[in-house]
Parts: structure tokens; sequence; C-alpha cells
């Protein structure tokens, strides 16, 4: 996944020349809303399209995380790229009804993006909120299971946007905790093996709390 970030530094690099670097790392708990889904099998009899219910156990391994690096300019405007290991697992109820043994996106959904912020420095009781937006792509661990083949791989599988609305506080001069509401949204058609796709939009919501080193 890091070696997918590269590229996306290479692009940042001219604009952020002097520009203040902060590292954050982070967590929290994220769910998805049901999605559709739809699986295209060599041959009618085994296509299928139904609803997933999702489900996020964001503490259960490997569990929910984010990365993120951001160059923070003087007018308060920030670029950076964001690693977001969000996850999910299809309900009991799903896997029931399809006859399916596993469906989940669980090592994970992973939303790689560039990313857009705007903070507002000196608010109320020396917190400094910030809105941020981002677009990029999804590259999650594919793992499905129907009995025509094992899915279980990493692959790259469409286009995601981000957004992320919070506040940070500062600890001291180079470290500053936050707390922040971000959403994601990626299209995803997965290869399956022995034959077909896999193709659903998802929808995740995560409230996240983490720390950020400033350089």
């Amino acid at each position: 996944m890091f070696r997918l970030a590269a590229p996306l530094l290479m692009i940042l690099a001219p604009a952020l020349v002097h520009a203040e670097v902060e590292l954050s790392f982070y967590g929290g708990v994220q769910g998805a809303p049901h999605s559709g889904v739809e699986v295209d099998r060599p041959g009618a009899a085994n296509d299928r399209d139904f609803t997933a219910g999702w489900e996020g156990n964001s503490f259960d391994a490997p569990p929910y995380y984010g990365l993120r690096a951001t160059w923070w300019r003087e007018d308060n405007l920030g670029f950076g790229v964001d690693l977001n290991h969000a996850k999910v697992y299809s309900d009991d109820s799903t896997r029931a009804e399809q006859g399916l043994d596993t469906l989940e996106f669980t090592d994970g959904l992973n939303i790689l993006t560039l990313n857009a912020y705007r903070r507002f420095p000196e608010a109320a009781y020396g917190l400094t909120p910030y809105v941020g937006g981002g677009l990029g792509i999804a590259a999650p661990r594919v793992e499905y299971d129907d009995g025509e083949g094992r899915t279980d791989e990493y692959q790259i599988t469409g286009p995601a946007v981000a957004l992320m609305a919070g506040a940070s506080y500062a600890v001291t001069d180079s470290v500053s905790v936050f707390g922040e509401y971000k959403g994601t949204y990626s299209q995803n058609e997965a290869d399956l093996v022995g034959g077909g796709t896999l193709e659903s939009d998802i929808v995740t919501n995560a409230l996240n709390l983490g720390v950020s080193f400033n350089f």
C-alpha cells in the first residue's frame, strides 16, 4: 500500500517546499450501511444481485486505523496523502441467505486518497477546527467464497472519495491530538477466482481519535 502512496507524494512535492509537515495516526469506530452487491459468474445461473448488510468490527484483528501525511501552508491550506484501513464484513444473515462462506474486505477496504484541507486556528478553548476531502482509489483485500472458487487477494477495485471534519488540540509545539468524523465512498469491481466479477459501491462512516507530530 505504501508503494501506491509514493506517486502521490511525487505529485505533491513541488508545492510542499517550506511547508509545515504533520504526520498523523488514528483509530476509531467505523461502520458501513447496507449496499447492493452484484456477482457475475460465467453462466447466468451463477449470477447474484442482492443487498449486503455490513459490519465494521473496528477492534477485531486486523483493527481499523489510518495514517496521514499533511503539508500545511502559511494560509492554513493543507495538502496530503491519507491511507485508511477501513473494513467491512458481511453479516450472518447475508451469508446465510446467499449461501456464501465468505464475503468481506477486512484487511482491509484500504482507501488511499490525495486530500486538501482547510484549518481555522485560534478557535475557542485552544481548538483548531478543520475540514477536508480528497480523491483516490480503493485497494482492498477481496475475500469471497461462494463454492465456485475462493478469492483472497489484494486488488485495485476502483475510485474513492473521502470527507472529514474535526478539530485538533496542541499538547506541545510538536504534538497534537484530534477527533474527527470521516466518511468514504468507493466503487469496487473485483475479479473473482473461478471467473467473473463482484461489484459493490461501499460507504463507510467513522469517528476517529488520533495523534499528530509536527515538524
